[in-house]
């Protein structure tokens, strides 16, 4: 029996639209596409228009109800908060969602999104529709808290028991390099110190941390409670960081008291103060040796400052004789040396006794390799001077210098100070009952000891000051110490505009974790 093959194909009937007679496959529906839209619009519900809410301080949108999350235009982040401001996309199947380009200054958003549903019968239908969402600005609370100038959470209060502000100078050209006040909402100056206020106590506890680590100095934490939530028992605190600062500053003398002298390789009691850094640097001008004391050693056994930079004196040097390095005496067990300085036997004489006395002082210095003789330098009296100071009282008087010598003097400071054709940077703060004057000289007493010592200023960022002529050195000018230009930074000009977005930028992540 022969069995023949034979092709079956199967093909679907084609029936007419109810509506339109126009022939269409079959569907649960029995209508054609086009007058199925006309019966079902499957978009009803979900509004074609919509507002978004920007704040233009932080750059953030509004995240119904209440979260305010920074995205970019045309991000994933910003595509999920528009599609949750539509309320009906829940009852629909989205398919696909993607913003259409608009002008970045247009305030308009739009999304051109593809849903699907099912219709009469069973049938799915498709379509594809634009959304338009206008930006509206308006300003979040942490941004209010931060206009307010008065929301913080936790302050620094910075303090030294010092009659001038150079500590606090030199402190705030390395925040400004190590970009430390990013986070800082506020900040004030006055006659005790400076106040840095923060949104959160995360950011109050960086900035001591940073103050522990650059300059000699202790803190004490306190908190104030300010509300209470007896419903979900939380608690809002506003924490206060006391820092303290030794109160020893570059170019002071300073007594040490005997066990704390001995314990430092039996360095002499009678110190200068050549640099605060992290510790505190002392040089014997007697000997050349040199100690550092760190803030656990100096708050174990605390010393004061014997003088100001106000109570010294102007001298004249009429003869200086350098010791050489075989004629020093080596003694057992004593710490290191100098090898900066120089150690030289010094002839001085009050600069306002000059013709009128001749009342000459001998002295031993550390500044050998500085003083010539002709030149002025600024020393501290213990002859005319009253000092109440309990480690000083325990040193016999012929042990006791006459004078002591801090460093070299080279005349007129405002002539100094107009041929300087650098500058530095300031942070913006706001002063409160403060001496212009004395504010002014203690500014230019730090520009000076920038000029004087390198290693002071290494940590300093020194810009051009383009307002002011290159100086020309020339003979017959000072022997006065100036700043190279190879030392020096182009400053970055910024306009309105850039400065308004710089400022922005500083305060975001403060702005930004403020509810926390």
């Amino acid at each position: 029996m022969e069995y023949l093959e034979q092709n079956l194909t199967s093909t679907q009937g084609i029936i007419l639209c109810c509506q339109c007679g126009t022939p269409i496959q079959p569907n649960p529906a029995n209508m054609c596409v086009a007058c199925l839209r006309t019966q079902v619009d499957i978009t009803e519900g979900i509004p074609k228009q919509a507002v978004l809410y920007f704040c233009k301080s932080c750059e953030r949108y509004l995240q119904p109800p209440a979260q305010w999350i920074k995205c970019a235009l045309e991000s994933r982040e910003l595509l999920a908060i528009c599609l949750k401001k539509l309320k009906g996309l829940s009852k629909v199947r989205l398919v696909d969602a993607g913003f259409i380009w608009t002008e970045p200054h247009s305030r308009r958003i739009k999304l051109k999104l593809s849903i699907q549903r099912e219709v009469m019968g069973g049938a799915v239908l498709e379509q594809v529709f634009v959304v338009e969402f206008v930006v509206q600005t308006q300003m979040c609370p942490d941004c209010h808290r931060v206009e307010a100038k008065d929301f913080w959470k936790a302050v620094v209060q910075l303090r030294q028991k010092t009659s001038h502000k150079k500590t606090f100078l030199y402190l705030e050209q390395l925040i400004l390099r190590h970009n430390v006040h990013v986070n800082t909402l506020n900040i004030k100056q006055h006659d005790g110190g400076l106040d840095f206020y923060y949104a959160t106590k995360d950011h109050g506890s960086k900035m001591v941390d940073f103050l522990m680590g650059v300059v000699p100095c202790r803190y004490k934490t306190s908190q104030q409670l300010i509300s209470h939530d007896v419903h979900n028992n939380t608690y809002n605190y506003k924490y206060t960081f006391s820092v303290e600062i030794v109160p020893i500053c570059k170019d002071n003398v300073v007594c040490l008291p005997k066990k704390l002298a001995r314990s430092l390789g039996n360095i002499g009691q009678i110190c200068v103060c050549t640099r605060v850094t992290a510790a505190v640097q002392l040089i014997d001008p007697l000997s050349l040796q040199v100690a550092e004391i760190p803030a656990t050693t100096y708050w174990r056994s605390p010393f004061n400052s014997l003088c100001e930079p106000k109570q010294l004196t102007e001298y004249t040097v009429l003869q200086v004789e350098r010791i050489e390095e075989k004629e020093r005496r080596h003694v057992a067990g004593e710490g290191s040396r100098s090898n900066k300085h120089l150690l030289a036997d010094v002839w001085v004489m009050r600069t306002q006794d000059l013709g009128v006395c001749d009342t000459q002082y001998h002295c031993r210095s550390h500044l050998g390799h500085l003083l010539t003789a002709g030149d002025l330098v600024m020393g501290f009296d213990f002859t005319r001077t009253n000092v109440n100071d309990a480690n000083l009282d325990q040193v016999r008087s012929d042990v006791l210098p006459d004078v002591v010598l801090i460093k070299k003097y080279y005349g007129d400071r405002q002539k100094r100070h107009r041929k300087r054709n650098w500058k530095l940077r300031t942070l913006r703060k706001d002063e409160e009952g403060l001496d212009p004057d004395k504010a002014d000289r203690d500014y230019i007493g730090f520009l000076e000891d920038l000029e004087e010592d390198a290693d002071y200023r290494k940590n300093v960022n020194i810009y051009k000051d383009r307002k002011k002529e290159v100086v020309v050195e020339s003979s017959d000018d000072d022997d006065a110490p100036r700043i190279s230009l190879q030392e020096m930074l182009d400053d970055l000009h910024l306009t309105d505009d850039d400065e308004e977005r710089h400022q922005v930028a500083m305060q975001d992540e403060a702005t930004a974790v403020a509810t926390q």
